[in-house]
């Protein structure tokens, strides 16, 4: 993506600078920032926002609760709470999407109650079928749901990582798209975070987790 921003910058016949800031996580206050030529300034922020916007874990997670702060306020946004993880999270894992103030997949791009949630090989094994889908859409649908790989021939899913979500959406909604339902009621975080294999990301959607190595 800021490969092809870039190109597109230097289309602009004029000198081109860049004041770029690095947000300290959860806070809102500013961590650091740079100026100089878009690539510079760019490139020495995301230098800093790799060491810390990015949590590094030995050993994979089994289940994560992702607890979504109120400002994503459908799942459109706070899938973030799913792809942030992922990589984090161990072969036949799941992330549970807890926003219990969530009540809509999206209000917006309703095609996502059509399509669902699925992984990339299931769209592109079946392109005539969906080639005329907002390729956005598609893309959404494919980062909520992960890794995973599509027989053609048996229609047979297979998906590396589950997803929950435990949010006011109806179960039905939920199984509908291909995702898991987990009553929001019933969802005590302490007793979670004491769970062998189960980790709580407070203000989940911010950092970025992976297997370090």
């Amino acid at each position: 993506v800021r490969a092809m921003i870039n190109e597109g910058a230097a289309l602009i016949p004029t000198r081109r600078l860049a004041l770029c800031c690095v947000v300290e996580s959860g806070t809102g206050e500013l961590e650091a920032a740079a100026f100089g030529t878009c690539e510079d300034a760019w490139a020495a922020t995301a230098a800093i926002a790799a060491q810390t916007h990015v949590t590094y874990v030995d050993a994979p997670y089994q289940r994560v609760i992702s607890c979504m702060p109120t400002r994503y306020d459908d799942i459109w946004t706070a899938a973030k709470g799913f792809y942030k993880l992922e990589p984090a999270v161990a072969d036949g894992g799941e992330v549970v999407i807890y926003a219990p103030h969530v009540t809509e997949v999206s209000e917006t791009h309703h095609e996502i109650y059509e399509i669902g949630y699925h992984c990339r090989d299931y769209f592109t094994a079946q392109w005539d079928r969906f080639k005329d889908i907002h390729w956005g859409v598609l893309a959404h649908s494919t980062h909520l749901r992960g890794q995973g790989t599509y027989d053609a021939a048996t229609g047979q899913e297979t998906l590396r990582v589950r997803v929950t979500l435990a949010t006011q959406i109806p179960r039905e909604v939920c199984e509908s798209i291909n995702l898991g339902y987990l009553d929001p009621a019933s969802v005590d975080l302490e007793v979670l975070a004491k769970e062998p294999g189960t980790v709580v990301i407070p203000n989940a959607g911010e950092v970025l987790y992976r297997l370090r190595g």
